[in-house]
């Protein structure tokens, strides 16, 4: 890969953590303002911190990884190697972009109800529209989504090893926030998991019992 090509893709990748979760930071202040209440920021319980030091661990990564790749990617581990690296690059700048435009229409379509971790103590109401009318946890997609255009952009073992950690995590934390949303909503929850998918939209309409 030419020095000028991986220099982009290196500042790209590291740019979009800072934009990605300088985001976050901007929406978690932005909706404590309005509610008057931290959005859940604080992980409750020993497997919400165990997540957050998994999610930490992929934030840190995402971050170094514009520094160690070609470290740490000693046996040259490219998957994406068959393709020239001008069309890779491509890719990765397109999916990055795409990802980050998911996760801004996801914080459109939440608004005030847009929450970080789970607090058992409160009810939420559901949200259906935008992204949520097809998938229950696109936010989660979205970053899986910009951990894959990472990848194209600098395509190594390390970059793989990331996103396939992060949807480890995610998959852990979709999980509990069903259970939680099951608890507290009941069949509204219940007819809504129904017709979406977790991460992906449902392809095939939900079995039916005769």
């Amino acid at each position: 890969m030419p020095a000028e090509t991986q220099f982009l893709n290196r500042a790209v990748v590291f740019a979009s953590v800072l934009v990605y979760w300088g985001g976050v930071l901007v929406q978690a202040r932005r909706v404590r303002r309005r509610i008057g209440k931290s959005p859940n920021l604080n992980p409750r319980g020993t497997k919400e911190r165990l997540l957050w030091a998994g999610w930490m661990f992929v934030i840190i990564g995402w971050l170094a990884q514009a520094f160690l790749i070609g470290r740490l990617d000693v046996a040259g581990f490219r998957l994406v190697a068959s393709l020239s690296n001008a069309i890779a690059q491509v890719i990765g700048l397109t999916v990055v972009a795409l990802g980050y435009a998911g996760t801004l229409w996801c914080y459109a379509a939440m608004g005030d109800l847009w929450r970080i971790g789970i607090d058992h103590s409160k009810k939420v109401a559901l949200v259906s529209s935008g992204p949520y009318r097809f998938v229950r946890h696109p936010i989660y997609s979205f970053q899986t989504v910009m951990l894959i255009g990472a990848f194209w952009l600098l395509p190594a073992g390390f970059s793989l090893a990331l996103v396939l950690a992060h949807l480890i995590c995610v998959r852990i934390k979709a999980a509990d926030e069903e259970a939680y949303l099951l608890t507290t909503l009941g069949d509204e929850y219940r007819h809504y998991l129904a017709s979406t998918g977790r991460l992906v939209p449902r392809v095939l309409p939900p079995a039916t019992r005769p």
